[in-house]
């Protein structure tokens, strides 16, 4: 597993049911990644995704409820919710965030930096991905907002809340799912460095 998977899987209980869950769910994402670099997305089924990893087509599902799925459902939203945890009490959400997206790119490894490359990458030059990716963004603003919440001591549902957790995931999305990005090389770095430049930006009230 890369570093961000070994980092997501430490954050779970440590059982040994849980750490096998977490080692298949790395490994069919890993070989349908492979799969899909080798043969291109729609020539990659489910079915060859799940012989590569070694489980069955069922399995594959109880993972990664479509095919689109499993290019977008990595351990990154995890580690980063964890690592804002993480973060000293007396950082405000932002402040706690934007430290979080650091320490998370200073973590990652070639492979960890690639596998968010070709995701990218894919949600750039496939309609499928693309629309599924809105729905990722949706969820990803509810579990957001749960350690936000704690950091300001307020409900998860708080309006406010859920419109700064809503807030860093536009941020996100204008930075990363530009679609003039098909065809083009990816620095997922220079990614990063605009996440945080658009983060600034909230900081300061967005002036224009």
């Amino acid at each position: 597993m890369t570093a961000m998977s070994d980092i997501a899987e430490a954050g779970r209980p440590a059982g040994l049911r849980e750490r096998k869950k977490a080692r298949t769910r790395a490994a069919i994402r890993e070989h349908a990644l492979r799969l899909i670099r080798e043969q291109g997305y729609s020539a990659t089924t489910v079915e060859q995704i799940a012989a590569a990893a070694e489980v069955s087509p069922a399995t594959f599902f109880r993972y990664f409820p479509t095919k689109e799925d499993v290019v977008l459902q990595d351990d990154f939203d995890l580690v980063t919710i964890e690592m804002v945890e993480a973060q000293p009490p007396e950082l405000g959400p932002l402040a706690a965030f934007r430290a979080a997206a650091a320490q998370m790119l200073a973590g990652m490894t070639p492979e960890d930096l690639e596998e968010f490359r070709q995701s990218i990458e894919l949600t750039a030059q496939v309609p499928e991905i693309r629309a599924r990716a809105l729905d990722e963004f949706a969820r990803t603003i509810a579990q957001m907002a749960i350690p936000l919440a704690r950091r300001a001591g307020r409900s998860p549902d708080d309006f406010a809340v859920r419109t700064m957790a809503g807030a860093i995931i536009g941020v996100i999305m204008a930075a990363t799912m530009p679609w003039d990005l098909a065809g083009q090389d990816i620095d997922v770095a220079a990614m990063f460095g605009r996440i945080d430049a658009g983060l600034a930006l909230l900081e300061q009230g967005l002036p224009l």
